[in-house]
């Protein structure tokens, strides 16, 4: 975002000359922009994003928008780690006749996802999930932390300092998350229910092979505006 962008928005959050000066410091100490002005634009619409919450990427978009292609008017959908909500508030959006349930591990995501309207439940990936869901959903979406621990230290200052490590950290080679998402998500499923991942760079093909093994065809790379590799969907296989 441009400097005058994001002065812009910060003029319009504070409500005095005080609170102007105070919203700059923060951000010039790195801060991000959408806990300062309390939200940020994802696909059109304004997700609330609360302090300490993972903050939505443009870059998710893409993958919002296939995934709510795919999910028919009347569909079932679970949106695993949420954070702010935003995949699924997206879904939910452009399918209002949709059921579309979120889960994250973090208590705050759970409250900030709630506030944007999101039927969010508090747990690890699937476990706060209802068992009427089992075998019935339409789609399945995480935006599950990907970046290898080693590679964190690369990540710029800003993020390293402010954003939730639990969201970032996928553990050694960044799969831990990703390949527990898949080996979970067959179960969930209906047979040709789809399950769209966002990924790193680098990581498509050991996801790919994941999805293949565990019961998945169609699988297709999806990638970001740059044509790097952003994410991953795949079909549970029809019977």
């Amino acid at each position: 975002m441009a400097p005058e962008e994001e002065a812009a928005q910060l003029v319009a959050a504070a409500s005095c000359a005080g609170e102007l000066e105070t919203l700059v410091r923060r951000r010039e100490a790195g801060e991000p922009l959408a806990w300062l002005v309390g939200a940020v634009e994802f696909c059109g619409l304004r997700i609330s994003v609360h302090p300490g919450v993972y903050v939505p990427r443009p870059q998710t978009e893409a993958l919002a928008e296939r995934a709510a292609s795919l999910l028919p008017p009347a569909g079932v959908a679970v949106d695993l780690c949420t954070g702010a909500g935003a995949v699924a508030a997206v879904l939910a959006a452009r399918r209002p006749g949709a059921t579309v349930v979120a889960t994250d591990i973090d208590a705050g995501a759970v409250a900030c996802a709630r506030a944007n309207g999101v039927d969010a439940r508090h747990g690890d990936l699937d476990g706060p999930l209802p068992p009427s869901l089992v075998g019935v959903v339409d789609l399945i979406t995480a935006v599950a932390p990907y970046v290898p621990t080693e590679e964190l230290q690369f990540l710029s200052r800003d993020v390293r300092a402010f954003e939730p490590r639990r969201a970032l950290d996928g553990g050694p080679t960044g799969m831990r998350v990703l390949s527990e998402v898949v080996r979970r998500a067959t179960r969930w499923l209906r047979q040709g229910g789809w399950l769209l991942l966002e990924l790193g760079g680098g990581q498509a093909a050991t996801v790919a092979a994941g999805m293949e093994t565990a019961g998945f065809e169609c699988i297709a790379v999806l990638p970001d505006a740059e044509g790097d590799d952003r994410g991953i969907e795949g079909r549970r296989f029809l019977s």
